[in-house]
């Protein structure tokens, strides 16, 4: 894994989504991933609707059991969506956030490790299926379209913080 910036503590602002979301067993949720990515593109590429980043939102994490995730986009105003495509938003707030290369499953770990080690907590509760997150996602930086190669992208992972977190 190539840490490219981060760990860090950024504030963002809200932003209107329009998204797929499904639950999916963890093991092949990546394949689902990329379905609903194909989907999403082209139903927006069809409705003209222009879009800024790809995002891959986890609603509540279960590894042993199913997950609540969601594949979107950022779009410049909401959407209005259909039986499939639902508008959203991704919140506003203060995130522990990364951007890096490969290695997911490390990044989320060395993203985590850090937050703790600094006392910051994550705007998290439980969840009868889990651990559900106010927003936790991965923002593709780079375009799905144009490099195929999964362990090429740029990926910017954010976990908003509770609001008591303190400033590290």
């Amino acid at each position: 894994m190539e840490i490219v910036e981060g760990p860090a503590v950024v504030t963002k602002p809200e932003r209107h989504t329009a998204g797929i979301r499904t639950i999916t067993p963890f093991r092949g949720m990546f394949a689902v991933r990329d379905r609903l990515m194909d989907e999403l593109f082209e139903r927006l590429d069809d409705w003209g609707v222009g879009f800024g980043p790809v995002f891959f939102r986890l609603h509540v994490v279960n590894m042993q059991g199913a997950m609540d995730v969601e594949v979107g986009a950022v779009t410049a105003e909401p959407v209005r969506g259909d039986d499939r495509i639902r508008p959203g938003i991704l919140p506003a707030g203060r995130y522990a956030a990364l951007t890096y290369v490969n290695h997911g499953r490390r990044a989320n770990g060395t993203l985590i490790d850090w937050a703790h080690d600094r006392g910051l907590s994550f705007d998290c509760a439980e969840d009868p299926g889990g651990d559900g997150f106010a927003c936790r996602y991965e923002a593709y930086l780079t375009d799905p379209r144009t490099e195929r190669m999964k362990t090429r992208w740029r990926i910017e992972l954010a976990i908003r913080l509770a609001d008591g977190s303190r400033q590290p």
